[in-house]
């Protein structure tokens, strides 16, 4: 069993809080007891799970894959957005959750992000659910 959601995203570098679209997949799933796998299927983004209470986690995020990363290197990859698929290597295309009660396990200041690197773009999410 899966779901899909399409996540616009706005900016060249952002993050996307998603939990509560992955939360309403599993919900549609009738995913009780288990996991899901949220994944996305491109190569200049990627899925991570981080600290969503204070956004300037996620500014310092942002601003230290842009020191390690940077734009103004000589890459050989033409299309001009090497950078974009070295941070989507770096954040991983997924992420692993326990479901209990049909609910998300994430610690209380937890939450799902797309990390968009080559936007703004339309970007598909799956969420796969695995029942134990």
């Amino acid at each position: 069993m899966h779901e899909e959601f399409v996540v616009q995203t706005h900016l060249r570098e952002e993050f996307v809080h998603i939990t509560g679209k992955v939360q309403d997949a599993v919900r549609r799933m009738k995913l009780e007891e288990g996991f899901c796998v949220v994944y996305v299927p491109h190569t200049t983004c990627g899925i991570t799970i981080n600290e969503n209470a204070d956004p300037d986690v996620i500014a310092d995020i942002l601003m230290g894959l842009k020191r390690m990363v940077p734009e103004n290197v000589s890459y050989a990859h033409l299309e001009g957005n090497s950078p974009a698929h070295i941070k989507a290597s770096l954040m991983g295309s997924s992420v692993l959750v326990v479901v209990e009660g049909g609910r998300l396990v994430l610690g209380t200041w937890q939450g799902i992000f797309l990390a968009e690197f080559d936007g703004p773009r339309h970007r598909k999410v799956i969420v796969k659910g695995v029942r134990t």
